[in-house]
């Protein structure tokens, strides 16, 4: 299990300051030219430029799973929720910037694939503390019901 929490470690380190950088890339250069990237692609976006996108992927997508990095450090009893949430979060993201952008990189299925792992990690934390719901389904040994 402590191979669990190490890896969700790396996993949320890795994707929260990959956002915040990103994130604050955008920020502080709305129109995109800084990072090699144009408005053009957001015709189909609610948006005019990457401010409100890279608010969010700093706050939400960075801040939010470096948090997530140090409870997982910290190794708290509901890692397995906020690790879960954190990589759903993720493949959201990925997939509404997917459909905003009408395009799809490398990096797009780089991140979707890694939420992916996110869950798998969360899903496999969750078995192995036996919570809810899992902790209903599977009942105590001594009980003798599987």
């Amino acid at each position: 299990m402590i191979k669990i929490y190490r890896w969700l470690v790396i996993f949320h380190a890795f994707v929260g300051i990959g956002a915040l950088f990103g994130g604050l890339g955008v920020i502080i250069d709305p129109s995109g030219k800084g990072m090699g990237i144009s408005t053009d692609v957001l015709v189909n976006a609610p948006f005019d430029d990457f401010l409100i996108p890279g608010i969010i992927l700093f706050s939400f997508v960075g801040v939010c799973n470096i948090l997530t990095a140090v409870t997982a450090y910290k190794k708290v009893k509901i890692q397995a929720y906020l690790s879960g949430v954190m990589s759903v979060v993720l493949v959201f993201w990925i997939v509404i910037q997917c459909y905003m952008l009408w395009a799809i990189n490398i990096l797009h299925v780089v991140y979707f694939l890694l939420g992916l792992v996110g869950i798998t990690l969360a899903c496999l934390l969750a078995y192995k503390q036996m919570l809810f719901p899992l902790n209903l389904i599977f009942k105590d040994k001594n009980e003798n019901i599987i």
